[in-house]
């Protein structure tokens, strides 16, 4: 994508899309393809795809300290460093400095950013999973949270559409739980996770392992021109990919919507307010703050995406008061901020395996394992003791040379044990789903404001009785799993955690059928301003257990056609 130069400005512009990551790209790219003069508005610097990805072909010897933060970094992100990864000289760049960016804690709230063009699609985990009807149901079932007011067969179309441009990896399961999609070919397990999913089909009924989903090419059909390749397998994807091999709005979308000649993608601006129109009832454009100036704009369009992630966008909504919407746009129902879920994880098992000593691997593949959800899917998978459910990701390798080398040899015992890899290990950790519960929120403390006058955030969400309970048997399923897989010396581990660690922040802004108690309708506009649409993690109803954002991709695209057709009908 070309750099952009600001006199491509202009005041007014048929859609304006706040944020360019996982969910802005999407909608860039829709509605510039639809013929709307889109405005993309960023608040971070510009990146540019391959070159600015300055680490991703140095080897650990090239990097200060082995890869690990230093005390300057550290303390610039000590929030950003909760995650053990973050913060590493490869990687640190594409997070923000704690300092420069503060938030608020009545308790822990692990919240990773990236303030630059793609967002965090340039660092995601990339494990792409369908939601299915059970997922889509279950509020309505159990009576947690209020009823989603899609299903499956609305969203499977636009799963297809997504999956299809994007590129997924996977082998198609015929699973109730898990719906099968539009594939490239599985990345291949290794003999010991073969030999892990065969034992765990033969001991469990209605537990099935298998490659993790991932947003990785891996044939040589062609994606996006020259901007995307097949995949490496260096797994170093953290740090940029510069072949685009996995999936980023970078090297994706927003080079599909540059293509139209019908975006202007602006950086360094911090969208605050969208402005409101009390005679039309509509939004009319928004404000902004240049980063760098502090100098303040305000653009216009028809229709406006906010796509800045689940607390960006529902704070600009929080922001955005007016006589009729005191409290912030579209909060008649007092849900916004409220219902903040994410996904519980570092609970598990590992263990060691004694065979296949003559076995090794190729390269490093960018995603492991998964074994999908097998609890509360009716009859004995039913439990008493918490709601919904909980999947697998994780895998098998060959242990650290260090492993072999207990006494820490020297001369010749040395040399021979590191080219000797060391014995198998697997590893297994949960996803589990997290409720939504109108306590579990944020709101905004005016007292304690940002660098350019903004309110700071205030996390005040938790993890409550359902998902202690769930961790438990996260935590002894695995146990059972790779000791009836013959492993030895099963250590199972349950971490400290946090909301935010899972980094699928969502439900801010959730979508529902009734505005007294949603902020959203179906299609994600707000219920009040009906030419405003929220898609990134703010909509989400509930959480599943399955990682997001596929989901996000496929509602901002049907939520951008939507709005495409509203115009072009002139109801918005």
């Amino acid at each position: 994508m070309s750099k952009f130069y600001y006199n491509n400005e202009q005041e007014s512009y048929d859609a304006i899309v706040v944020g360019t990551g996982i969910s802005g790209g999407w909608a860039a790219k829709e509605l510039c393809e639809s013929g709307l003069k889109t405005l993309v508005l960023e608040r971070g610097r510009m990146v540019t795809h391959r070159e600015d990805y300055d680490t991703a072909n140095l080897d650990p010897w090239d990097l200060p300290n082995g890869d690990q933060p230093s005390q300057e970094i550290i303390a610039n992100q000590e929030k950003q460093n909760r995650t053990g990864y973050t913060t590493r000289p490869s990687s640190n760049k594409w997070f923000v400095n704690d300092l420069e960016h503060p938030y608020n804690e009545t308790k822990r709230f692990d919240w990773m950013r990236g303030y630059h063009v793609g967002g965090r699609s340039l660092q995601w985990g990339r494990h792409s999973y369908r939601w299915s009807d059970i997922d889509f149901k279950a509020n309505l079932g159990d009576g947690h949270g209020v009823d989603w007011p899609v299903r499956y067969k609305d969203i499977a179309p636009w799963y297809d559409k997504v999956e299809s441009y994007i590129g997924v990896t996977g082998e198609k399961l015929g699973l109730q739980q898990l719906p099968d999609g539009q594939f490239e070919p599985a990345l291949e397990l290794n003999c010991v996770e073969n030999h892990v999913r065969e034992k765990i089909s033969e001991n469990f009924d209605g537990r099935v392992m298998t490659s993790g989903r991932v947003a990785h090419i891996n044939s040589d059909k062609q994606f996006d021109g020259d901007n995307r390749s097949r995949c490496q397998y260096r797994n170093r994807c953290i740090r940029g990919c510069p072949f685009g091999a996995y999936f980023s709005s970078l090297s994706s979308t927003l080079p599909a919507a540059e293509a139209t000649g019908n975006m202007t993608l602006r950086v360094d601006s911090i969208v605050h307010e969208v402005i409101y129109d009390a005679d039309t009832k509509k939004a009319t454009g928004v404000k902004v703050i240049d980063r760098l100036t502090k100098e303040t704009y305000e653009f216009k369009a028809k229709v406006i995406f906010l796509c800045a992630s689940a607390v960006a966008s529902t704070s600009i909504l929080m922001q955005s008061k007016s006589d009729r919407f005191p409290n912030g746009m579209g909060n008649d129902s007092d849900q916004l901020g409220r219902n903040i879920m994410d996904h519980h994880l570092g609970v598990g098992a590992s263990g060691k395996f004694d065979g296949f000593s003559d076995k090794y691997y190729s390269g490093r593949r960018p995603g492991g394992i998964y074994l999908p959800r097998f609890r509360n899917l009716g009859g004995k998978s039913n439990r008493t003791d918490y709601k919904r459910g909980f999947g697998y990701q994780g895998g098998a390798g060959r242990g650290n040379w260090e492993d072999s080398v207990s006494e820490l040899s020297h001369g010749a015992a040395l040399k021979d044990a590191i080219l000797k890899p060391g014995g198998w290990t697997f590893g297994m950790g949960g996803f589990g789903e997290v409720l939504p519960y109108q306590d579990n929120r944020f709101t905004l403390d005016y007292d304690k404001v940002d660098k350019w006058g903004l309110p700071t955030v205030t996390f005040d969400a938790g993890f409550k009785d359902n998902e202690l309970n769930m961790r438990k048997d996260m935590m002894q399923s695995a146990v059972d799993m790779l000791t009836a897989a013959g492993l030895r010396d099963v250590e199972p581990f349950d971490k400290e955690t946090a909301l935010g660690l899972g980094i699928h922040e969502m439900g801010t802004a959730r979508m529902g059928r009734n505005r007294k108690t949603s902020v959203l309708d179906g299609n994600n506009a707000l219920h009040d301003v009906p030419n405003v649409y929220v898609t990134d993690g703010s909509f989400m109803t509930s959480a599943s257990c399955v990682n997001p954002s596929l989901t996000y991709m496929a509602f901002t695209a049907r939520a951008a056609n939507h709005a495409a057709n509203e115009l072009k009908k002139g109801n918005i």
